[in-house]
């Protein structure tokens, strides 16, 4: 073997069976070869098993699928490049025109945006309610046959939680298939429920650390192999080395999100009681409308505290912006605080009335509860309101 050939040909280096490595190897190949076209073709038609292509599945990507179904108390996963990428394939491989979709006010911005301009362009239609509106709710899936239904629990940013048992009955009962964005509770929560697929954001919780992207699409092995075609095409498979920092990322899952949720717990309960704070929006105080929804649906309320500045807008403003250890930024789940203004929170496509409904008010602040010492995070909390308001 000449040497231009050798480079391209190296030695097999992979440890002999029963030499495991504890961590798996990243797969960093595009490309997987058998040793006929036979074999290659039952491969191609779910005969064997196997890999062909990165594009389609990958080693590491299939990991992490199979690890995040299994939190989710599901059989099969999609792995995609981002979480609004996973929303975005899920609602184009499942609609077509002349589709409906119930969806609601309270849906996070990107996810409204793609129901409302980019499928309405393809011919799918929707229907716009919030998620308290059960009356509502009943009276269209009744009225008209429905695609799906897509909402979230609990909401982004001001943590309303949906009645997921009466909601997905309602859209199994009219024939609707029942979608939830869960990246908020996390793949330990809502398994029980008979929801069809769920959707999260691997780049919150999953990850933990802010520094990688991807997203999840979760459900039975019967409609995941339905969708796997179309995404496939779509192209946005996780790249492996993205799958393999997010598979190290859930090593510390639960003893991230049970942390970070104590942490949030506490500073709820003293954001209740400051005289600059109008109203505290997290589902772990007793006073959160849906507290007995919580009680007998949630594990555990969240990592995320909305709350409503009396003073109002510009005084959220410059309580986000003297804030030392919460960084001033999107997202949420990363091991360090951080903290969205109102100003940068997303609602300009709604009417008056919808703005209302959505329970996003001129001061609300959205924190998301990072793994600093709780008291430090407190201190910085009270600086920040004393600063906002002199």
């Amino acid at each position: 073997m000449k040497k231009p050939t050798l480079v391209n040909h190296p030695p097999v280096t992979a440890p002999p069976p029963g030499n495991l490595p504890v961590i798996a190897p990243i797969y960093q190949s595009v490309k997987y070869e058998f040793e006929t076209v036979d074999e290659t073709l039952r491969m191609l038609r779910g005969e064997t098993p196997g890999y062909f292509y990165m594009r389609a599945s990958n080693p590491t990507t299939r990991q992490l699928e199979l690890t995040v179904a299994q939190l989710q108390d599901r059989d099969d996963c999609l792995a995609t490049a981002s979480g609004v990428n996973a929303i975005a394939q899920t609602l184009i491989a499942l609609t077509r025109a002349g589709d409906h979709i119930l969806f609601f006010i309270e849906t996070y911005g990107p996810t409204r945006n793609i129901i409302r301009r980019l499928l309405s362009r393809f011919g799918v239609e929707h229907t716009m309610l919030s998620i308290e509106d059960m009356a509502g709710i009943e009276n269209v899936l009744a009225a008209r046959p429905t695609r799906l239904v897509f909402f979230e629990s609990p909401t982004n940013p001001v943590t309303k939680v949906a009645d997921i048992e009466r909601l997905v009955e309602l859209a199994h009962r009219h024939g609707a298939l029942a979608v939830i964005d869960n990246t908020f509770a996390g793949f330990h929560q809502h398994g029980e429920f008979d929801i069809d697929l769920y959707v999260h954001s691997l780049t919150k919780y999953a990850s933990g650390t802010g520094d990688v992207m991807g997203g999840a699409v979760i459900g039975r092995h019967e409609l995941i192999d339905s969708l796997r075609p179309d995404f496939s095409v779509l192209g946005a498979l996780l790249d492996p080395h993205a799958a393999f920092l997010l598979q190290r990322g859930l090593k510390t899952y639960f003893v991230r999100y049970r942390e970070q949720t104590r942490a949030a717990q506490a500073i709820a309960g003293h954001l209740a009681v400051h005289p600059a704070v109008a109203k505290v929006h997290y589902p772990g105080l007793p006073g959160h409308p849906q507290a007995a929804m919580v009680k007998k649906q949630m594990k555990e309320a969240g990592t995320v505290v909305s709350f409503d500045l009396k003073a109002g807008s510009e005084a959220a403003r410059r309580f986000s912006e003297n804030l030392e250890l919460f960084a001033l930024t999107a997202s949420l789940g990363s091991t360090e605080s951080l903290v969205m203004a109102p100003q940068l929170m997303g609602s300009r496509d709604f009417t008056p009335d919808q703005a209302r409904q959505s329970g996003i008010a001129p001061g609300t602040v959205r924190l998301s509860i990072g793994l600093e010492d709780v008291a430090d995070l407190i201190a910085d909390v009270d600086q920040a309101l004393a600063s906002a308001h002199a």
